[in-house]
């Protein structure tokens, strides 16, 4: 009689307990999150308004292209990113066309990008052990602090990038598979499908994320024919959710191109629009497996252009590596001195922990060989931060744990101060993001169509030129002519447009006739002597875009940067017919050229591929240059040459260009030192 007034209340309490508990992880959580998107708001402030090469050169166009249907009208106006699915810009189109000032454009970004703290505060407290409230808030908080010391994530807080935004679908299927591994519920493995295909569908590298997700599906807690009835559920859901996302575009793709992922994968789909090839780069693929051993390492350190081109030092993964050979070295240890066993979590614990484990290693072989570029690693650099402080907390004690996460804190935190390049685009906030100021005669003119010259193709300009305005971007990354595989295409727009408008558009405020200043009539002129055209001086006029910074310069060893202006501005030029005797000796020497291009490319083509790109004049050299590898083969003075656009090597001799007009000169060729090399199998070697 005496134990049930004893017992009640304790059961009584109970239920008070729990909702206590609940509204303290509640409050923390909120607490977090605000904490998050505050340090967000910090930062932004701090690196000021963001004006990249890629803002300018497809961003805002995309967005841009998205709600205009540009097809009939322009033509590789932003290279080949035109073609990429450009609904994930629509909304950084729309606040910088309604005038909000970059503040406001900003503040609004950065405020979604830190979702992505959320969502890996998330992950966190689902990988720490379930029973331990305070355990589970270290390991949330801590993990989101790793993630924001990433130094690729803190360049593109409040920018134009999408590489955070599509991140964060990306991450939250991630965070829906643990769960569903802690728990197996068929919603949530199909709900992440969905997510991760959507993100797939906004930007295609994140398509490595998604298939790599599928090896967390290994740890379910089910029987071989169940986990299997959710791997045919998840990749039903992925496929889905792609198409969703995808399929609206990529249908246009298709109606113009043949081709519904237009340029890419056009190896498979051979639009004749295109080189029939891979547009994979190879600028951050290791080159041999020893390399790609040494990445983790490779990326702790100050150096440019390792993962991404500036300098972005991250000592998260080096340490992950070494935390889990100290942790296996460590239980081995333990068995052979015989030691009791560590007492038993929750297996649900180690589960997710195995499988965010099994996810990220699949992720990181999967990414390197496809880019290695950090850029589009930003989820997984999440899980990343997540594994180290749950692993840290589930292998030592709390306060030794929390010391060495400071400790690496502390160690990051000195590299990102020290050795991170900030981004370039620091202006200040007192200007809208973009003012044109286009000279009378334009803004009052019909529509014209605008050869941009350049592999910045300066695309933004499209929607403030006169409505009905084309542009064609057919001397940069694409080079185009009249008889090449765009060229129908092009002569198709010349010829709807007509002579009367038709204007060259370059970077500059008025063209040279000598000296070394850009740009030069001769250099125009070479290049639309390609489509029978050449620049007419006498009727220029420059267009003005403030809030936009000079084009950057070449970075010579030893120099300083030179003072960027804060504005930018465009030389566009009417054009008239070129000279017919001058196109036909164009045309002779070009075919001679070809023929050596040509054999150079079948000779060694995993450097000099795929075959189809145009080849272009400047001056008396003829080139052609290759996206995936970097790298520009060129004859110039009887002399085959190639050399590299980012970094090595210089111009490298090839051999005389007699020689190869008579039969290929065999080579020697390949990439050591993540550098391309390639020289005649006669010469020695160096």
């Amino acid at each position: 009689m005496s134990a049930a007034p004893d017992t009640l209340p304790a059961a009584a309490l109970q239920p008070s307990r729990d909702s206590e508990a609940r509204r303290s992880a509640a409050r923390s959580r909120l607490a977090v999150y605000a904490a998050c998107t505050l340090i967000a708001l910090i930062v932004n402030c701090f690196l000021g308004q963001d004006v990249e090469w890629d803002t300018l050169q497809y961003h805002l166009y995309a967005g841009f292209s998205a709600l205009h249907d540009r097809f009939g009208q322009d033509y590789f106006a932003a290279g080949p990113q035109s073609y990429f699915n450009p609904y994930i810009y629509v909304p950084f189109y729309t606040m910088v066309r309604a005038g909000l000032s970059p503040f406001a454009v900003s503040t609004v970004l950065a405020l979604a990008q830190s979702t992505l703290l959320w969502l890996t505060y998330e992950l966190g407290v689902c990988a720490a052990p379930s029973s331990q409230g305070r355990l589970r808030l270290v390991c949330g908080a801590g993990a989101a602090a790793f993630a924001f010391l990433n130094p690729v994530l803190l360049y593109q807080v409040g920018s134009s990038y999408a590489d955070i935004t599509t991140a964060i679908p990306a991450l939250a299927g991630w965070l829906l598979l643990a769960y569903a591994v802690r728990m197996p519920r068929p919603a949530l493995v199909v709900a992440a499908g969905l997510l991760l295909g959507a993100a797939a569908g906004l930007k295609l590298t994140n398509t490595v994320h998604a298939v790599s997700a599928a090896a967390m599906l290994i740890m379910l807690p089910r029987s071989l024919g169940s986990r299997l009835r959710y791997a045919v559920a998840y990749g039903a859901s992925l496929a889905v959710g792609l198409a969703l996302v995808l399929a609206p575009w990529s249908y246009r793709l298709a109606q113009h191109f043949g081709n519904p992922l237009f340029p890419m994968f056009n190896g498979g789909f051979h639009s004749a629009q295109h080189a029939s090839g891979s547009l994979r780069h190879f600028r951050f693929i290791p080159d041999s497996f020893a390399d790609a051993l040494w990445r983790p390492f490779a990326i702790a350190q100050p150096d440019s252009m390792v993962h991404v081109e500036y300098m972005a030092p991250d000592v998260r993964y080096a340490a992950l590596l070494l935390l889990c050979a100290a942790v296996v070295a460590h239980r081995l240890w333990q068995r052979r001195r015989g030691a009791a066993p560590v007492p038993a979590h929750d297996p649900g614990d180690a589960r997710v922990l195995v499988a965010l484990g099994c996810g990220l290693v699949t992720d990181w072989v999967l990414w390197l060989h496809a880019s290695g570029n950090g850029r589009y690693f930003l989820p997984i650099a999440s899980v990343a931060g997540v594994l180290f402080v749950a692993l840290l907390l589930r292998a030592f004690a709390l306060r030794t744990a929390v010391g060495i996460i400071a400790l690496v804190f502390m160690v990051q935190g000195v590299q990102l101060y020290l050795g991170t390049d900030r981004r370039d685009g620091e202006l200040a906030w007192d200007h809208p993001w973009l003012e044109v100021h286009l000279p009378p005669k334009i803004a009052a003119a019909e529509a014209n169509l605008y050869l941009t010259m350049g592999v910045q193709a300066n695309a933004f300009i499209a929607p403030y030129l006169p409505p009905g305005s084309g542009l064609i971007n057919f001397d940069g990354t694409v080079a185009m002519s009249l008889h090449g595989a765009n060229g129908e295409r092009v002569a198709a727009l010349l010829h709807r447009y007509g002579p009367q408008h038709v204007r060259v558009l370059v970077t500059g405020s008025s063209l040279h006739e000598g000296g070394k200043e850009a740009p030069q009539r001769s250099n125009v002129d070479d290049a639309l002597a390609r489509l029978g055209l050449r620049a007419d001086a006498s009727d220029c006029e420059t267009i003005t875009a403030r809030g936009v910074p000079a084009p950057f310069e070449a970075v010579v060893a030893g120099k300083a940067h030179e003072p960027r202006l804060p504005y930018l501005q465009l030389l566009t030029c009417a054009t008239q017919a070129a000279d017919p005797a001058d196109l036909a000796r164009r045309a002779q020497r070009q075919r001679q050229v070809d023929l050596v291009l040509d054999r150079l490319e079948d000779t060694c083509p995993e450097l000099f591929g795929p075959h189809g790109y145009e080849t272009q004049q400047i001056g008396e050299a003829w080139l052609r240059y290759y996206g995936g590898t970097d790298l520009i083969a060129f004859v110039n003075r009887g002399q085959v040459k190639f050399l590299g656009t980012i970094h090595g090597p210089d111009a490298q001799y090839l051999g005389m260009e007699s020689e190869w007009a008579v039969a290929p000169v065999p080579l020697v060729c390949g990439r050591r030192n993540d550098v391309f090399f390639a020289r005649p199998a006669s010469a020695p070697a160096r």
